[in-house]
């Protein structure tokens, strides 16, 4: 992944000079990064698992998952459009601060916001307007190794630039994260997984890169907690869309679950009907396995205006990869100097240049640099700007918002399950998992994928292996095959996971 950029390679000690351009000793001292955890863990935690009636699903052979919130070097999955939030906040979110300093990631993306589309678009875009008022030949420097920095940064590259990518991870693809093992049969991936129909930037990177990819032939399963299979109704949904519709014609923006209430589309009957589910439960259903998913916001912070509620789609992309999104990662940065286990503390910049200080107490300084870390970073406290950003990027910082949206991986030596199906869900259920892909159909190994969104991602994300898989097991109970379906055991003893 390292290698030439530009004109020739930069050493490390010739591009990096301690303490040097605008970094002042005293606001070195100051700056601190605390290393945290990955976005999987691979070995068991001391978390103890909770106690009560054990759930009769099997533990799996292997679990891999996420833990985006965790991740300091993410702080979540991807922005998502909160209550009072605009596409104006994405502009300027995206706005260049002089000519010095540019932003990029698919939180400055209005068009694809929380997507790697959005992301690949928005490297491109920063690319462009850097490139408009620099000289060819000047010292950029990428903060971060995501699709939108190594998209700038290739780039920038090809209009004869020197670049150097200083990414925090010991690795690049930002929050495209793909793990291989040989207890995997399909690579895991624990950011994006699949991929939609329009995804045209993905794709082509994807088919550039040979990464082979397949279609996804949806069939969806929706169970009540008894196990009966059930139609889902559209009651829930048409709510949302009507509450959003609501609230369009008011004065200011409110939250899904504000427009729902004051509109009173949120007031549907909770009676119970031959199938045990009340409309009630099928907006409950509506916005917690599609709206949840799709944003990673819960609907008491997604605007009704601005947030999306009322589009469809959950998350599940019309394709899935046979091998790992990585391989893009890798084809993206050939090439690129990329410097690794480098977090960057401080971003100091004036009229003339960028300085920029790192974790490991080295600086550089640069004639321009594009920041791509994610809005998650940016709110927090690990990276600061001297001077402060504008007044209106600041603002965008603050009111958009970072949603969660973790993935957990199961892997089976035989289906406990009795469906058929490749989506399942339950509806009635207060379920940890809004939704779980069934690979077998499409790999002929017994793998499913969990996706756990918004509140339930946060509460699960503080606990270990073993608390987590105690949590998220129970909501695939209504799918257990009973001894007479002859496809799986009835209650078969849970066995320790290996998390490899």
């Amino acid at each position: 992944m390292g290698g030439s950029s530009g004109g020739g390679a930069v050493g490390r000690r010739t591009f990096l000079a301690g303490a040097v351009g605008l970094v002042t000793a005293a606001t070195l001292s100051a700056c601190t990064f605390e290393a945290g955890p990955t976005p999987t863990t691979k070995t068991p935690t001391a978390t103890p698992t909770p106690t009560g009636t054990p759930t009769p699903v099997p533990s799996p052979r292997s679990m891999m998952r996420s833990r985006w919130s965790h991740d300091p070097f993410a702080r979540g999955a991807a922005s998502f459009t909160a209550v009072g939030a605009t596409d104006q906040n994405r502009i300027d979110l995206a706005a260049p601060v002089g000519d010095r300093l540019f932003f990029a990631g698919e939180a400055c993306s209005v068009e694809q916001p929380g997507t790697v589309d959005g992301a690949i678009a928005s490297g491109a875009d920063a690319a462009r307007a850097l490139r408009d008022v620099a000289v060819g030949g000047e010292r950029i420097a990428v903060i971060g190794a995501g699709a939108s920095g190594l998209t700038a940064a290739r780039a920038l590259i090809e209009a004869g630039f020197t670049v150097r990518v200083i990414e925090a991870r010991d690795r690049a693809g930002g929050r495209i994260a793909s793990r291989s093992s040989d207890s995997w049969p399909v690579p895991v991936e624990l950011g994006p997984w699949t991929i939609a129909e329009g995804d045209d930037a993905f794709r082509q990177q994807l088919d550039q890169a040979g990464v082979g990819y397949t279609t996804f032939d949806r069939i969806d399963d929706v169970r009540t907690s008894t196990g009966s299979t059930v139609t889902a109704s559209p009651v829930g949904a048409d709510a949302v869309t009507s509450a959003v519709e609501w609230s369009s014609g008011g004065p200011h923006d409110v939250t899904v679950d504000r427009a729902l209430a004051a509109s009173g589309a949120g007031a549907l009957s909770t009676e119970k009907d031959a199938d045990g589910v009340s409309p009630a439960d099928w907006l409950a259903y509506d916005l917690n396995a599609r709206v949840a998913p799709r944003t990673g916001a819960s609907s008491d912070r997604l605007s009704a205006w601005n947030g999306g509620a009322a589009e469809s789609g959950d998350g599940i992309g019309d394709f899935i990869p046979t091998d790992g999104f990585s391989e893009m990662v890798e084809k993206l940065a050939d090439g690129i100097d990329v410097l690794t286990k480098s977090a960057v503390t401080q971003v100091s910049y004036t009229d003339t240049r960028v300085g920029i200080r790192l974790a490991t107490g080295e600086s550089l300084t640069v004639d321009r640099a594009i920041v791509t870390v994610p809005l998650g970073v940016l709110k927090g406290d690990a990276l600061s700007f001297i001077p402060e950003l504008p007044l209106t990027k600041a603002r965008a910082i603050s009111i958009l918002g970072m949603g969660t949206v973790d993935r957990i991986w199961l892997r089976y030596d035989e289906p406990f399950w009795s469906s058929t199906a490749t989506v399942f869900s339950t509806v009635g259920t207060d379920a940890a998992v809004a939704r779980w892909v069934n690979l077998q159909p499409v790999t002929g190994d017994a793998v499913l994928v969990g996706t756990i969104a918004a509140g339930h991602a946060s509460a699960i994300a503080e606990l270990g292996d073993d608390a987590a898989l105690a949590a998220v097991l129970p909501s695939l109970e209504p799918f257990l095959a009973t001894p007479a379906e002859g496809t799986g055991p009835g209650s078969p003893t849970p066995t320790p996971p290996s998390s490899t």
